[in-house]
Formats: C-alpha cells, sequence, structure tokens
C-alpha cells in the first residue's frame, strides 16, 4: 500500500521511494536480521519503482532461497550483495578503493559493488596494507587519478593515514573487525583512523563499506552538482 511518499510492506517494512531524489540512489534494503519472506516481498515491491534494487548482509542460504522467487536477481558472494539491476546510469566521477590485506576484502567488495550498481567507475587496488609499504607505492598514479578514495583496514588501521599523505582528493577510512584481542571488534582501527593527522579523512563505522560508497557517491554527486552551477 502506497501512503503518500512511502508504501507499506506487510506490517514489517515502509520503503521510501523518494530517496533516489534525495541522495541520487534508491533506499537499500540491509538484510541481515530479516527472514528470506521479508526480503522477497520488499525487493518485489521496490523492482516496481526503481531501476536498481539492492540487498546487502545476504548469506549464500538466503540468496538460494529468493533467486527462483525473483525474477532478475544476482549475488556478489565476496560482497554478500543481492541486487536486481536493470539500467545502471554511468555517473560522473571516479573511486579507487584500497584494502589492506585480504582478510578485510567482503568488506572492501561491500564498498566496491555498492559503488559501481551506483553507476561510479570503481579502481580496484587490493593488500597494499603499510606492512609492506613499497606495494601501495607501486600504486601513486592511481591515487593521483582518483576523485575519491576509500580506504579500508583492519588490524591497526594505519592505511588511510598514510593514503591521505599522498592524495589531493577526499579519502574515506573504513575501520573492519579484522584483527587479534587487542584490535577489539574493529575498535582500535576505528580510533587510529579518527586520530590521523593527516587532514582530508572522513571515517565510517567499523565494517561499514555499504555507507563508505554512498559517502563517496555523494561527494561526487555533490561535485557534479556545484559544476553544473557555476557552468
Amino acid at each position: 500500500m502506497i501512503e503518500g511518499d512511502f508504501q507499506s510492506v506487510g506490517n514489517f517494512a515502509k520503503i521510501d521511494h523518494l530517496r533516489q531524489r534525495r541522495t541520487g540512489f534508491p533506499e537499500v534494503i540491509f538484510g541481515q536480521g530479516k527472514t528470506p519472506e521479508q526480503l522477497e516481498e520488499i525487493f518485489k515491491a521496490m523492482e516496481r519503482n526503481h531501476p536498481v534494487v539492492m540487498a546487502t548482509r545476504i548469506l549464500p542460504e538466503v540468496y538460494a532461497h529468493l533467486v527462483d522467487r525473483v525474477r532478475g536477481l544476482d549475488y556478489y558472494p565476496a560482497a554478500r550483495i543481492c541486487a536486481i539491476a536493470h539500467q545502471i546510469q554511468p555517473q560522473p566521477g571516479s573511486i579507487a578503493l584500497l584494502c589492506a590485506g585480504t582478510a578485510d576484502l567482503p568488506v572492501a567488495e561491500e564498498a566496491a559493488i555498492t559503488a559501481e550498481l551506483m553507476g561510479f567507475q570503481v579502481t580496484r587496488i587490493w593488500d597494499v596494507g603499510v606492512a609492506g609499504i613499497h606495494r601501495l607505492l607501486s600504486y601513486q598514479e592511481e591515487i593521483d587519478r582518483a576523485d575519491v578514495l576509500i580506504v579500508v583496514a583492519g588490524m591497526e588501521g594505519a592505511l588511510p593515514s598514510v593514503v591521505a599523505g599522498l592524495a589531493h582528493s577526499p579519502v574515506i577510512a573504513v575501520p573492519t573487525s579484522v584483527g587479534y584481542g587487542a584490535n577489539f571488534g574493529g575498535l582500535a582501527p576505528l580510533l587510529t583512523m579518527l586520530n590521523s593527522c593527516a587532514a582530508g579523512i572522513g571515517v565510517v563505522n567499523i565494517d561499514n563499506g555499504f555507507g563508505a560508497a554512498i559517502l563517496a557517491g555523494q561527494i561526487l554527486r555533490t561535485a557534479q552538482k556545484l559544476r553544473q552551477k557555476f557552468n
């Protein structure tokens, strides 16, 4: 049932159909904690109104339930994202996505797939943590070309500070829960990133690759609006 600017789905969800008008991308389904039956109903309701519908934190067994019930549903296992993408509208601006270690890839891929479904060009630079700084330095050209950088790191979380010292574009730092005991489930890298002395770093929540991609998209969308305004 559509009520004004939102649509009720059963007695468990209300879809914000104006999200795309406000932010440039439709509302995204947070899949964790929802039943497969609830996800199925939400997907079908949103598909009628949006060219791209995606859900995060989807386990393989949940996708196995959905795939035969939701037409056109794709699954990105590394990112744990399900999506129906009838038409992805290319957007101006490029995002470089740097990941400290292979163990951080689920969070990094969540950010990468989200950004690509939004229509942005993404350059992946994986396994360039500070333990082997020469690996990172070999990508200086890619860092220079990026309009926004997303940097994902666990352990002590030093990588975003180093990247921000090399880059001339905004850096979005994503702490992950990867690490030994004193990592405190991502709290240690979160505090490192918040306390960075390098300027131009914004920090999102622990393991929030999705939030980092949305923020990067908002930065690029705002830049495009400003170019149009003053040209």
